[in-house]
């Protein structure tokens, strides 16, 4: 769906409607190792100066404004993850894709990136399609959240507050998952 959604991949059968740009954030930062931190994030606007403003101000939201002339090598991979981040939001999107960011991240860098990510999503404002196989994750940045199954929804949840402490086992469960083996 995602790569669909991206044009990425052909739609076979049916359409998309919706924003024709949207940017996509993948497990992978996908930087350009030839190219600065701030070359990196201006990838995709036209050149000139007001590209390096926006891109400084992108890398500067994620915590990396004092970088922009370093190389991709030099940087952990939430750094780079946080790179790929700012590459999509200097876009000003009205569609982020996120296809997993977070997967290769070790469990603290998780957290950090997830809390960084719910911020930069309040701020800008984009719709949010977040693919994950970490039901915490999909509980703690979704409102809502969907079940595929051979390529089709299977189910779909409102995440609130209140059903939040529920809907750990319920997700689960639809994954067939028992929450109590979940759980050890």
């Amino acid at each position: 769906m995602l790569r669909a959604l991206s044009g990425l991949d052909p739609v076979d059968g049916g359409s998309i409607d919706g924003p024709r740009l949207p940017a996509i954030v993948f497990q992978e930062p996908r930087l350009l190792p030839w190219e600065t931190l701030e070359q990196n994030v201006a990838l995709g606007l036209p050149p000139g100066p007001q590209s390096r403003t926006a891109a400084q101000a992108a890398l500067e939201e994620v915590g990396l404004g004092e970088r922009l002339e370093d190389w991709p090598r030099n940087l952990s991979g939430g750094q780079a993850q946080r790179v790929a981040l700012a590459r999509a939001l200097v876009q000003e999107p009205q569609l982020l894709l996120l296809d997993e960011p977070f997967a290769a991240l070790d469990a603290l860098t998780r957290i950090k990136m997830q809390r960084l990510v719910k911020h930069l999503i309040e701020r800008h404002q984009p719709g949010v399609l977040l693919v994950t196989h970490d039901v915490d994750e999909a509980i703690a940045l979704a409102d809502r959240a969907l079940i595929m199954r051979n390529g089709a929804i299977a189910a779909e949840y409102r995440v609130t507050e209140q059903t939040k402490p529920a809907l750990r086992d319920t997700l689960l469960a639809q994954l067939g998952v028992d929450a109590d083996t979940a759980a050890h």
